[in-house]
C-alpha cells in the first residue's frame, strides 16, 4: 500500500499513512487487493479521521471481489467505480508481428493471453482510494508520471501540456482512460488472429480443422463486448452523476468542473470505439463462417454436377452394350469380324458427343457461366 499527496504542482510519495489530510491538495492511497484487504481496517480508520465517512461495507465486498463486472455507485461522501481492464500477458500483443500468416496454435496462444481484472476507485473530495489487482502495473506507471510531471522546474507541466491531476476524480478519469486505451491497442491483436481464421476459413481446398481456436475467439468477443458494455454503462453513470453535482461557486472550480465532464466523455468515447469494434469483428467472423459453408456447399454441387455428367454419359454406353449382350443369334455385327470396332466407335463417338455437349453447357469443370 502506497500513499501519495498531489497538491497544485507537486507531487511526492509520503513514507506513511498521514493522521491528517495536509492543507492542500488531496491524498491517493494505492494498494493491491490483498493489502486493502489486510488493512482494512486502518484504511477505514483513517478514511473516517480526514473524511468523516468510511467506505460502505457494500463497497468494500466490490473492491475485494475479483469477478465483479465494472459498474458505478454513489454516496454522499464519494463516489465508487470499478472497471476491468485488459489483464494480457507479456509477448501476446507480438504474436503476430512477425509472422505473416500465423498458426492455430500461436492463435489460441493469444487467445488464451488475453484476460480481465477490475481495479477499483473510491473518490472523496480530498482522497482517492484505488484497489488493483497484485501485478496490475497501473499504479506504478501513474505514480512514476505524476513524479515526472511535479519535478521542480517542471511546473507541473509535461511536453504534452498534461498537468498534475486537480481533485481524486480527475486522476480516476486518467486512469480509467488509460486502462481502456489498453483496449485500444488490444484491437491490432484481435484483428490479427481473426484475419487468419478467416483466410483459413475461405482458403480454396483446405480442411479446416481449427473450430475450437473459432469458438475461442468468438466467446473472446462476446466477453469483450460485456465487458465494454459495462464500462460504458459505468461512464455513463457517472457522467449523469456530475451533470447532478451542485453548481460550483468561483470560476475555477467550474472550469475543473467542464473539464471533468470532457474527459468522462472521452473516455466513453474510447469505450464506444472499442464496443463498435469488437461488434464488427463478431459480424465479420459471423460473415465468414456463413461463406465457408457456403463455399462447401457449392463445392459439394460441382462434385455432385461432375457425378451426374458421368453417368449420363455412361447411360447410353451402357444400354449398347446391354443390347450386345443378349443371347440372340440375329443381332447385327456379332457375326462380323469388324463388329466389336464399329461397336467401339459407336460409343466412343456417343461419349464424345456428349462430353462435348455437356461441356459447351459448362456441366464439366468448376467455372460457372456469367
Amino acid at each position: 500500500m502506497r500513499f501519495f499527496h498531489v497538491s497544485g504542482e507537486q507531487f511526492s510519495e509520503l513514507p506513511a499513512m498521514p493522521e491528517a489530510l495536509p492543507a492542500e491538495g488531496f491524498v491517493w492511497v494505492g494498494s493491491a487487493r490483498r493489502e486493502f484487504e489486510v488493512q482494512l481496517a486502518d484504511v477505514q480508520a483513517a478514511l473516517t479521521r480526514w473524511t468523516g465517512a468510511p467506505l460502505h461495507e457494500l463497497h468494500v465486498s466490490d473492491l475485494l471481489n475479483a469477478q465483479l463486472p465494472s459498474h458505478f455507485d454513489t454516496t454522499a461522501a464519494y463516489d465508487l467505480m470499478v472497471i476491468r481492464r485488459l489483464a494480457a500477458a507479456a509477448g501476446s500483443a507480438s504474436l503476430f508481428v512477425d509472422d505473416e500468416h500465423g498458426t492455430l496454435a500461436s492463435a489460441q496462444q493469444a487467445l488464451d493471453a488475453i484476460d480481465t481484472s477490475p481495479v477499483g476507485f473510491a473518490a472523496f473530495d480530498r482522497v482517492l482510494v484505488t484497489v488493483h489487482p497484485t501485478d496490475c502495473q497501473v499504479r506504478e506507471y501513474f505514480a512514476q508520471r505524476l513524479a515526472q510531471f511535479g519535478q521542480p522546474g517542471n511546473g507541473g507541466e509535461s511536453r504534452g501540456g498534461a498537468r498534475l491531476p486537480a481533485s481524486p476524480a480527475d486522476l480516476m478519469l486518467r486512469m480509467v482512460n488509460h486502462m481502456v486505451d489498453g483496449y485500444l491497442e488490444l484491437r491490432r491483436l484481435l484483428t490479427r488472429q481473426l484475419g487468419y481464421l478467416q483466410h483459413e476459413l475461405l482458403r480454396p481446398k483446405s480442411h479446416f480443422d481449427g473450430w475450437e481456436v473459432l469458438l475461442e475467439a468468438r466467446n473472446k468477443l462476446n466477453l469483450l463486448e460485456d465487458n465494454c458494455e459495462d464500462q460504458r454503462s459505468a461512464v455513463q453513470e457517472w457522467i449523469d452523476a456530475l451533470d447532478e453535482w451542485p453548481e460550483a461557486d468561483s470560476g475555477a472550480a467550474r472550469r475543473e468542473r467542464e473539464s471533468l465532464r470532457l474527459r468522462s466523455r472521452d473516455v466513453l468515447e474510447h469505450i464506444e470505439r472499442v464496443l463498435a469494434h469488437v461488434r464488427r469483428l463478431e459480424q465479420s467472423v459471423e460473415s465468414a463462417v456463413q461463406m465457408h459453408f457456403s463455399q462447401l456447399g457449392h463445392r459439394t454441387n460441382d462434385i455432385m454436377r461432375t457425378l451426374t455428367v458421368l453417368t449420363a454419359i455412361f447411360l447410353p454406353l451402357n444400354l449398347i452394350t446391354g443390347i450386345f449382350g443378349m443371347n440372340f443369334d440375329a443381332l447385327p455385327l456379332i457375326h462380323s469380324s469388324t463388329g466389336v470396332w464399329i461397336a467401339f466407335g459407336i460409343m466412343a463417338g456417343v461419349a464424345l458427343g456428349l462430353g462435348a455437349f455437356f461441356w459447351r453447357k459448362r456441366y464439366l469443370g468448376t467455372h460457372v457461366r456469367p
